[in-house]
């Protein structure tokens, strides 16, 4: 049977990127077998009913998948709750009395659009950078056409469980990006097809990741906050694979000058 709790809210507002922002506090009761995001509704029900604004928060499937939902739950991205995803995240997580202080993610590369929603058009820059293999469409190959080993398909859908919700971004003391560019790096250059562009790909998502975000020094953050536990082993993937691509590349254009 769902017990009831009895919560006191500190969650923060903010008109657009311009304003100052500030915490206001609510009060709310809900059931323990109530998700997180439904707690939120409930509170903005109340809002409603009062004439007030509502909380604006981000969300979509509510199943973990979209990456859309993610807010810092008492200083934690995603919340106490390791490998999952607020929209996942269930009230029977706290306790009856409990003071939750709920604020977005917290990073100059993921600027304020409105209370707890915010702007991660910089991980579409980074994907849009070189997160794609060029092919010729038309008629489908056949499954068994290019051999893949099973370690490297293994490997490839680890890092492509990636939902790119941020959750690294957030945690991470310098608001690096490393493991989201990495998980969507890799999971093309571990296969096949992603060779051709293998190079390419990796100079260009790197550098166009730095112009959003901090650089890397191996906290860990990241691993502990992501909701897919994708481990920062990738990211040494990544580094290495970038310094290929920077003495591939120059190579490449050194031969270009003398030819």
């Amino acid at each position: 049977m769902a017990k009831m709790l009895n919560l006191k809210l500190k969650i923060w507002r903010q008109n657009s990127a311009k304003d100052q922002g500030h915490f206001e506090e609510y009060t709310t009761s809900v059931a323990d077998d109530a998700s997180f995001l439904e707690m939120l509704d409930y509170v903005n029900e109340e809002l409603i009913e009062k004439d007030h604004e509502p909380i604006a928060f981000d969300h979509d499937c509510r199943e973990g998948i979209c990456g859309t939902c993610g807010v810092m739950i008492n200083g934690q991205a995603h919340g106490p709750q390791k490998g999952t995803a607020t929209c996942q995240l269930h009230m029977r997580q706290f306790n009856d009395g409990d003071e939750i202080v709920v604020e977005p993610w917290r990073a100059a590369g993921f600027p304020i659009v409105k209370d707890l929603v915010v702007n991660r058009a910089a991980f579409d820059r980074i994907v849009e950078a070189g997160g794609y293999i060029s092919v010729d469409t038309g008629a489908p190959q056949d499954a068994n056409a290019i051999p893949i080993p099973k370690d490297a398909a293994d490997a490839a859908m680890d890092a492509a469980a990636c939902i790119g919700c941020g959750a690294c971004v957030a945690a991470c003391p310098n608001s690096a990006a490393q493991l989201f560019t990495a998980a969507k790096m890799q999971h093309l250059n571990m296969l096949p097809q992603g060779q051709p562009e293998r190079y390419a790909r990796s100079e260009a998502m790197v550098e166009k990741m730095e112009e959003f975000f901090g650089s890397c020094t191996n906290h860990g953050e990241c691993q502990e906050a992501c909701p897919k536990e994708i481990s920062i082993d990738f990211i040494a993937m990544l580094n290495r694979d970038y310094l290929k691509a920077k003495w591939a590349n120059r190579r490449r254009l050194g031969q270009k000058k003398i030819g």
